[in-house]
């Protein structure tokens, strides 16, 4: 199974967090969850972080209802659930 299919799994089961900053910033960019997980099942991998030493970082760059394309930087705990650490929406969408 590859990483985004990985990590879609988790948003289907609900086997996910988001951080306090990531919530900070959905409201700061007018984004719920919904918009999140439906930007995370029909997105991709944008780019991979590798050099955290917390685990390795996943943006993801989806779009969302309204048409706005916004990224997520996600990452797997190390009880194997997910943390979706920011969000937001890209600069030429606000």
């Amino acid at each position: 199974m590859s990483k985004i299919e990985k990590i879609r799994r988790k948003i289907i089961d609900r086997s996910y967090y988001l951080s306090s900053h990531a919530e900070d910033e959905m409201l700061d960019d007018d984004l719920n969850r919904k918009d999140i997980e439906d930007a995370i099942l029909k997105g991709k991998i944008f780019k991979k972080y590798s050099e955290d030493v917390r685990g390795t970082r996943y943006c993801i760059e989806g779009t969302i209802k309204d048409g706005r394309k916004i990224n997520m930087i996600c990452r797997f705990k190390e009880d194997s659930n997910l943390i979706i650490i920011t969000t937001y929406a890209l600069a030429e969408d606000l």
